[in-house]
């Protein structure tokens, strides 16, 4: 079992940074992929990035390539991502998310979930 606690989140206006944090309580978070999606109002929700269990190799949609960067602190039991240069279209409710397996750039492959943490980009 994992429990996800996402912060972070808040109002920024574009070109600006945020830095969401996912705390990770339970034995397993060590051996877990490690995700972060996104859900619009009135979209579906969509892969943001991942990182393995290892964190030798992450995983970015195009649109964020280059602009947000995901890392893992395993003394914390934490999953970081660090947002650059936001932009209005990146508003939207992130959730962290924790994988048993190879985890992926689907929601069907993650078992655990935080709670979600808003992030507001004005223009």
């Amino acid at each position: 079992q994992v429990h996800l606690i996402e912060s972070g989140g808040g109002l920024v206006q574009a070109g600006g940074s945020l830095r969401l944090s996912c705390a990770a309580s339970g034995r397993t978070f060590s051996r877990s992929a490690m995700g972060w999606f996104r859900q619009a109002p009135g979209k579906e929700r969509e892969f943001v990035s991942s990182i393995t269990w290892d964190g030798d190799n992450t995983y970015y949609e195009d649109s964020v390539k280059g602009r947000f960067t995901i890392a893992r602190g395993y003394a914390e039991n934490t999953v970081y991502l660090q947002m650059n240069s936001l932009k209005p279209d990146d508003t939207a409710v992130y959730y962290c998310a924790a994988a048993s397996n190879f985890g992926g750039n689907r929601p069907t492959g993650y078992d655990y979930w935080g709670q979600g943490t808003q992030v507001t980009v004005s223009s």
